[in-house]
Parts: C-alpha cells; structure tokens; sequence
C-alpha cells in the first residue's frame, strides 16, 4: 500500500515540477548532439532525488551515506541542467559523492590504494557513459529499469544484499519517469540530475552486490551499454576525434538519427538484450570467463560489424 501510495506522490511531485520547469525556463533545446528537434521540458530526473530523499527519511541509520552520495550528485547535476557548471566543480562533486559511497562500501579498508584508484576511476567512468548514454526517448528509463529488477531478483531469490526498499525505490521512480518520457514526443527528458542520479544509484547497489558476493560477473548487468560507451570511445579515438566533445556517434544514436530508426524501438531493444544477459549471468552455471565471452563477444561483432554500415557516410564522423 505504501508504494502504492508513494506512485501517486511521485506523480503529483512530477506535474508540479513541470509548472515550475515551465515558468523557469528549465528546457532541453536541440544540438549538434541532440536526437530530438523539439524543445522539452528538461530535469524529469529530479524524482531520482525525490526517491532518494523517500530512502533518507525511511533508513537514515543504515543508508545515510550513500543516500547523500545519491543527493549530492543529483543537486549539482540539477544546477548543472540550469546553469552549465564546469567540468572541474562537477567532477569534485562527484568524487565526494563516490568517496561516501565507498565509506558505505568499507572500500577503504578492504582495497589496497591501488585498487581504491581503480575503483574512482570505475564508478565515475560508469557515471559518465550513463549519461552520454541518455540521448534518445526511453533508454534511460527502460535501461535502468531492467537493471534494477535484476538486482531485485537477486536481492529477494539469491543473496540478500540490501534492504529491498532501497530498490524499490528507484523501481517506483523509473516507473514514473517513464510515464513521461517514454513516448514518441516525451513530455519531459531525464537532464543530467536524472543520467547522473540513478547511475550513481546503480553502482552503489552493483558494487554492494559484487563486494558481498565476491564475484565481479554481475558487472555485466551493465555490459550492453559498456560495449556501446567503450567502442565509441575506441572508434573516435581511432578518428582522431576530441571524445570530450560532444557527439552522435554510438550505435544507439546512428540507429535513431542516420536510420531514422524509433526512438522507442532502440530503447526497448537495448533493455529487452540486457534483460536476457542479465536473466543468463543470474541463472547460468557457466565459469566467469566462459560467461564474459559468451555475452561481450556477440556485442561486440553486432557493433563492430554493423555501426559502418549504418553510417550514412555524408555525415559519418
């Protein structure tokens, strides 16, 4: 009754933001990395916060750490929608979210320094491929969703990891936003304060996954989006290209812009291929090793083999 209860609440919040979006100007207008051509309405994300501050209030003792990790990075996310902050403030920010995170984490005490590094390097990496990632109506949403009830699955059928509100949660916010946003003209787009928050929130929950269980395989939950993040990067690299500018070159984006290709259609494909990966590392008995390549290899090909192609060579970068 009470997730019942907080759907309505989520609701509510989400057409008062609108108002005052509306009134403020808080909108997304097309660029040169656009896949859209209308001005809407940006920062939907902002209930990523919302539900954050639902788990603040409901597990304070137990969760307040990374709860204000999550908190951190959506309120300089949200300003950074409004006023374009610079890379340096946002990246403080979110090394101060990521270092509450590992605290939670006891990374500290179980990781030489290296391996605390690599760690940073890993969870702000993830952060920001999330949010090049969240370029066309849906992905974001169904993406996160899929990932989510994965390691709900996990968290109630295989191995407790975590108190299942702080789950839930961010399940009833993906809900929500989705009623907005996945649609052929979206009401509203998700903004930095929507990619930023619920990846930071996924990687806190994978991370306290992996480090319980002791096994790195669950990292896959995140493997489709990590083969279209990562080749993009090699490929432009490859071409010279400045990676920090901005882009429509992953596959999703040749998909959506050079094929003209359903927003919706991308966006329910990538979570219905990460769906079936994630339901093949939860219940196959396959070695680590078999099931990297069981599952990366195929992406890889489809990518490699295909993106070309696809290109329509006058605009290819």
């Amino acid at each position: 009754m009470i997730y019942l209860v907080l759907i309505v609440l989520f609701f509510l919040l989400m057409f008062g933001y609108f108002r005052v979006a509306d009134k403020y100007n808080i909108v997304d207008k097309p660029n040169e990395r656009s896949s859209h051509s209308s001005i809407t309405i940006r920062g939907g994300g902002i209930i990523f916060i919302v539900a954050a501050l639902v788990a603040l209030v409901w597990h304070f003792n137990e969760y307040w750490l990374p709860v204000a990790g999550i908190i951190m990075v959506g309120i300089i996310s949200f300003l950074d929608d409004i006023f374009t902050l610079s890379n340096r403030i946002r990246i403080v920010f979110h090394m101060m979210a990521v270092t509450c995170m590992f605290v939670y984490l006891s990374v500290f005490s179980n990781f030489p320094v290296y391996g605390v590094i690599c760690l940073y390097i890993l969870a702000i990496g993830i952060i920001n491929a999330y949010n090049f990632m969240d370029g066309i109506n849906g992905i974001t949403g169904i993406y996160s969703l899929v990932v989510l009830l994965s390691l709900q699955m996990i968290n109630i059928q295989v191995m407790p990891f975590i108190q299942p509100d702080m789950v839930w949660l961010p399940i009833l916010a993906c809900i929500v936003f989705l009623f907005f946003n996945f649609r052929t003209k979206a009401i509203c787009f998700a903004g930095d304060v929507g990619s930023v928050t619920i990846a930071f929130w996924i990687i806190t929950l994978l991370l306290d996954l992996i480090l319980t269980s002791g096994n790195w395989i669950y990292i896959l939950f995140l493997a489709v989006y990590g083969v279209d993040a990562i080749l993009t990067i090699v490929h432009r690299l490859l071409l010279k290209q400045n990676i920090f500018k901005a882009h429509r070159s992953h596959f999703y984006q040749i998909l959506a812009n050079d094929r003209k290709v359903s927003h919706l259609v991308i966006s329910t494909a990538y979570g219905v291929m990460q769906m079936a990966i994630n339901l093949l590392v939860i219940y196959s008995n396959w070695n680590a090793t078999l099931t990297f390549v069981v599952i990366c290899a195929p992406l890889t090909v489809i990518y490699i083999s295909l993106k070309n192609k696809l290109m329509i060579k006058t605009v290819a970068l």
